[in-house]
């Protein structure tokens, strides 16, 4: 049994949520600031590929990104990197349908946070990244920690988007998702069904990890 989709999900999907985790928390934290109106219609834009089925998601992505297109050319013609049909052009998908997952759920963190907590610490003369880092970030804490678990779970099993913008490859670009797909399309049943334990076992440990971490914030 070839491991290498196994190694490329957890890859793609590290990475994933670390770029995510970033990026999710900033956009949360600006977001959660804005007036009601530019908060929903940002709320509509960054959630967007919540609700988008994923292969619309790939489309984009392959628009963007694609060889042919001028950020994708552009990458191939000055550095000689290809966006598109890569391992890592899996973490490109990853990114976009996990990200509405930290970003929600952080922004919804960050909106419970109890403000005269940092006006305290204002008239005290901590500075905003002082503030931020040291009481804001802490109080939210459960929220960005589910969120994060939750990324992480969706970039491991996403396929619609990775399946169009990375494709599979043995030994390139499999991932646990897109190899069981190709092992039922070629009847392969008994080794996709490996495939399919291996997902579940992981999936079922992030999220015992994540009800027995809120169960702990409970306490």
């Amino acid at each position: 049994m070839d491991w290498y989709p196994l190694f490329t999900s957890l890859r793609v999907a590290s990475i994933s949520c670390a770029i995510v985790f970033f990026a999710g928390i900033a956009a949360a934290y600006y977001a959660a600031k804005l007036p009601r109106l530019a908060k929903g219609f940002l709320d509509a834009v960054l959630t967007l590929p919540l609700v988008l089925p994923p292969t619309v998601v790939g489309y984009f992505l392959l628009r963007l990104l694609g060889p042919r297109r001028p950020l994708g050319l552009w990458m191939l013609d000055h550095f000689g990197v290809r966006l598109t049909m890569t391992w890592y052009s899996a973490v490109f998908a990853s990114v976009v349908v996990a990200f509405p997952l930290m970003y929600r759920t952080a922004r919804g963190a960050f909106e419970a946070f109890d403000q005269t907590l940092e006006e305290m610490a204002q008239t005290l003369g901590a500075s905003g990244t002082t503030i931020f880092w040291r009481i804001r970030i802490p109080c939210c804490r459960p929220g960005i920690i589910a969120g994060t678990i939750l990324s992480f779970a969706r970039a491991l099993g996403e396929y619609g988007a990775t399946s169009m913008i990375a494709g599979y490859t043995p030994g390139r670009t499999a991932t646990i998702s897109t190899t069981v797909y190709q092992l039922w399309r070629t009847g392969n049943d008994e080794l996709a069904m490996k495939w399919v334990l291996v997902n579940l076992t992981i999936s079922f440990a992030v999220l015992v990890a994540l009800n027995l971490f809120e169960r702990g914030q409970g306490r």
